[in-house]
């Protein structure tokens, strides 16, 4: 997620402790979504609907993050 991120999201990654719990956050949501949607764990399509939607929810706050730091840092 975000590759063209990586330095801004290592730097909050070390620096905020929200930051990283949600970007942590999201990645389990990811695989876990991956895993249902390969059979591997089984969930309704409705709980995959939700664990998608609260993906996004995280995707959307941690962009905003990266944004806003590269705003206060000038890059």
């Amino acid at each position: 997620m975000f590759h063209e991120y990586r330095d801004e999201i290592h730097t909050l990654k070390m620096n905020n402790a929200h930051f990283e719990k949600i970007f942590d956050e999201h990645n389990e949501l990811d695989q876990k979504i991956k895993n249902a949607e390969n059979g591997i764990e089984h969930l309704s399509n409705i709980e995959i609907e939700v664990l998608k939607k609260q993906k996004l929810r995280l995707k959307d706050e941690v962009y905003a993050m990266i944004l806003e730091y590269r705003k206060t840092t000038n890059k």
